[in-house]
């Protein structure tokens, strides 16, 4: 196809190589017949010192887990996403690269992430990057790719002009065949072959032309191959009994390309109009045909065996090779993949046993867990009952209960978990199924700690402490140093991190993933921010390296606890917005819902105390006494900016005891004191206990080294120096909360009230992105331009950048400043 207007998408394209080893990616997105590929032709031909690499994306209904990676020779044993990720950036650092990706639209999730790691970096990989793709579906995993730094090259239909260029010399009317084909380059190339011919209505009827003189033997091999979008292997042709003279006169017709990897249709438009001629009883039969033969070969990826023996409509084989699949992407942690392998299986299971649809209904449930889809899971466990009642299976309905126990449980209905669990538990224990008691022992020992029932959970756990599986015997362990670190015991947060190395080593990702969650849970609980900080900085990767979307959606609710400890408003704002707006796990959307009420509420804007209602609602729910005791600080804060009473928080008991309340009921009882209400309490977490022995000023310290400067304001507030207190908040943003303190302080006539500063003269770092913060918090360890972009995988220029416009938005004027400032911004 010749190449018509396109030469300064062309031209943009080719300076990126004169930039070369600095990389660039683009997006080249068009129409299909836009002439994508055409351009991505030009420009591998124009190509020279560069090495060359061509994939394309799999056109299936559930493409291939990382399937142009693979295809690129890597990733080919299931492997760590993140080990995936680094062998691609070596390989492709070792020597000037372009690498085409067709058919974006197509891509799975997991290669669109080694595609977005590649993209994060591209500035310091000597590559240029071109992916093709039409429109995008609003869910398509492509699109967060194509959020990163991607330079967009759109490819519009041709003009008149360009039309009447390209049919020169054949006799067409250029104002005909531009109505016609609405300058579709594609469309006006195959009118333009065939100039003797009326104008086709359509790209279908333009490529139909082109078989007229195709026998009727041939055409059915045309058929057979236009039944299998990703192309046919040269080793299948034979099994199919394609010959390859068939072959080289179907190449003749200018509709196919003969490649080392076999037999293409040259575009998907030709591919499509050729498909569409299959009369319907035909389809099955051909289906049947690549379905036979791919077999036969033995190497083919069951994705593809799947497609095909649906197509053919062979049920038995639909479920065995959806099955292999399914198992395949979970091997490769790509649980999204999963999830539509088993949901294709399960459609087709018409011949299967009960306990086969039962088996698989609790496998796609765990899959479905894993991506965050708890509802569906949930209806996934609860079809199997009636099998298991049927089978008369005990161990069957045990595993029922102990599955729906965990989804209930992280859907915020703890009533109905533990009823799960029990009933789990009693009939596990009746019918000897040890394996299966001590699961659900396990998870009833998880509840009980997660509600600071210390007591109950060692009585769980004894039962369960001689499991013989080995995954059972860390979950065991697992669960009781998380309730030894939340009674205070923090030699256990070693052992914690020493259990998940095991689990991430013996592949059990779910359980790894998990003690992530509960160490940084408990360490921004327990005041330790700064190793919180550096547990999530691991633990989000691996839940994306893994696809586990639950722990994901678990962890950036974490954290954005975290950020609001610290004072990043923005950040704070940017990960509760991520979970709450997620459909994922009801639990993890309490503290995001506070925040998005104590943000503006700190930062003097206009706030919706909807939110803390609903965390209240949802607390009641979870019935765990650190989620209520969260609650009532948040509502006795706004009590206090508000001048408002709260019934529920002058009702409040904040006795800590071993429960692990120790600091949420210190946060209470320091608010009541603020507020004038009874603070009589024991065993509160140190900071706490100062500030209510009046030791307001060690409080702030305490504060200030652990990395909360809002906590350290206020106590300076309380203090005998109030004015600093309000003069920290000032700088932190929090004007809200600032002139409040003005007004409590005017009110009491407690000393000098500091005035407000110009907004100049603030140092805050709330503007801050996450991706903001990340460069700041380099800067604030020293760390030069060069080491940041070295740190990041990104260009001293855009590291240059980024710290610019962090000095710009916490009003600074050079990176001295940001060292000394740096442990009041929470950046250390």
């Amino acid at each position: 196809m010749r190449l018509l207007e396109r030469a300064e998408q062309l031209s943009q394209i080719t300076a990126a190589f004169s930039r070369l080893p600095e990389g660039a990616a683009f997006s080249i997105s068009g129409e299909s017949g836009a002439g994508k590929t055409a351009l991505v032709g030009r420009v591998c031909e124009a190509a020279s010192g560069v090495r060359v690499l061509h994939v394309r994306c799999d056109p299936l209904d559930i493409p291939r887990p990382l399937g142009p990676i693979k295809d690129l020779g890597l990733a080919r044993e299931p492997t760590m996403l993140a080990e995936v990720c680094e062998v691609a950036f070596t390989q492709l650092r070792s020597e000037p690269t372009l690498l085409v990706v067709e058919d974006l639209h197509w891509a799975d999730a997991a290669s669109c992430d080694v595609l977005r790691f590649l993209c994060r970096r591209i500035e310091s990989i000597p590559m240029v990057l071109l992916l093709t793709h039409r429109e995008l579906e609003p869910q398509a995993p492509a699109r967060t790719l194509l959020a990163e730094e991607v330079g967009r090259i759109e490819l519009p239909p041709l003009s008149l002009e360009a039309i009447a260029d390209l049919v020169e010399g054949t006799g067409l009317d250029p104002e005909r065949v531009h109505a016609a084909t609405g300058g579709n380059p594609y469309f006006a190339t195959e009118v333009a072959r065939e100039p003797a011919l009326p104008i086709p209505s359509s790209v279908r009827d333009a490529v139909l032309a082109r078989t007229t003189k195709v026998s009727a033997a041939d055409f059915e091999a045309l058929q057979v191959l236009a039944a299998s979008p990703d192309g046919v292997a040269d080793t299948a042709l034979h099994a199919l009994h394609i010959d390859y003279a068939t072959v080289q006169r179907l190449v003749e017709t200018g509709l196919l390309e003969w490649g080392v990897d076999g037999v293409a249709f040259r575009h998907e438009l030709a591919r499509r109009a050729i498909e569409s001629t299959i009369p319907p009883g035909g389809v099955v039969r051909l289906h049947v045909r690549l379905l036979d033969a791919l077999e036969e070969l033995g190497a083919v990826h069951p994705s593809v065996l799947t497609h095909h023996a649906v197509a053919a409509r062979d049920a038995d084989r639909a479920v065995r090779h959806a099955l292999a699949a399914a198992e395949d992407a979970i091997r490769g942690g790509a649980h999204t993949e999963a999830v539509a392998y088993y949901e294709i299986a399960k459609r087709n299971q018409y011949s299967a046993s009960p306990r086969e649809r039962a088996e698989l209904l609790l496998a796609l449930a765990n899959e479905q867990y894993m991506v965050s889809r708890l509802r569906d899971a949930i209806a996934s466990v609860d079809a199997t009952f009636p099998l298991w009642t049927e089978l008369g299976d005990d161990t069957g309905m045990a595993t029922a209960h102990v599955a729906i126990g965990v989804y209930e449980y992280y859907s915020a209905h703890r009533r109905s978990a533990e009823s799960h669990l029990a009933r789990a538990s009693e009939i596990a224990r009746r019918a000897g199924a040890s394996a299966v008691y001590s699961q659900a022992q396990i998870q009833r020992a998880f509840l009980a700690f997660m509600r600071g029932d210390a007591t109950h959970v060692k009585t769980l756990l004894a039962d369960s402490s001689a499991a013989s599986d080995e995954e059972l015997r860390l979950w065991n362990l697992v669960v009781s140093d998380s309730a030894a670190l939340s009674g205070g015991d923090t030699s256990s947060r070693a052992k914690l991190l020493e259990h998940m190395k095991i689990a991430r080593s013996l592949g059990f990702d779910e359980l790894a993933s998990t003690v992530y969650s509960q160490v940084a849970s408990l360490d921004v609980e327990q005041g330790r921010y700064r190793d919180a900080d550096h547990v999530l900085d691991v633990a989000l990767p691996f839940t994306v390296e893994r696809d586990i979307q639950i722990c994901r959606h678990w962890q950036t609710a974490v954290r954005s606890r975290l950020q609001l400890t610290r004072g990043h408003w923005g950040g704070a704002l940017e990960d509760a917005g991520a979970v709450i707006d997620a459909d994922g796990m009801p639990i993890a959307t309490l503290w995001p819902l506070l925040v998005k009420v104590l943000v503006p509420l700190r930062c003097g804007d206009r706030f919706d105390r909807t939110g803390v209602e609903e965390a209240w609602t949802l607390a009641d729910q979870i019935d765990e006494p650190a989620r209520r005791l969260a609650v009532l600080s948040a509502l006795a804060e706004i009590s206090w900016m508000t001048g408002v009473r709260d019934p529920r928080v002058e009702a409040a008991i904040t006795t800590g005891d071993d429960d692990g309340t120790s600091w949420a009921a210190g946060h209470l009882a320091v608010w009541r004191m603020r507020l004038g209400l009874d603070t009589a309490t024991v065993r509160l977490a140190e900071p706490h206990q100062m500030s209510l022995e009046g030791r307001h000023a060690d409080a702030a310290v305490w504060w200030s080294e652990a990395g909360d400067p809002f906590c350290s304001a206020m106590s300076w507030f309380d203090s005998d120096d109030p004015g600093r207190g309000v003069t920290m908040l000032d700088g932190l943003g929090a004007v809200g909360t600032a002139d409040r303190a003005r007004a409590v302080l005017r009110d009491s006539g407690r000393g000098v009230v500091p005035q407000r500063p110009r907004h100049t003269t603030r140092v805050n770092p709330g503007g801050l992105t996450n991706r903001q913060l990340e460069v700041a918090r380099l800067v604030a360890q020293g760390l030069s331009n060069a080491d940041i972009a070295t740190r990041l995988y990104i260009s001293s220029k855009t590291a240059d950048h980024h710290v610019s416009a962090v000095l710009a938005k916490l009003g600074l004027t050079s990176r001295r400043e940001v060292l000394a400032h740096s442990a009041e911004l929470g950046l250390r």
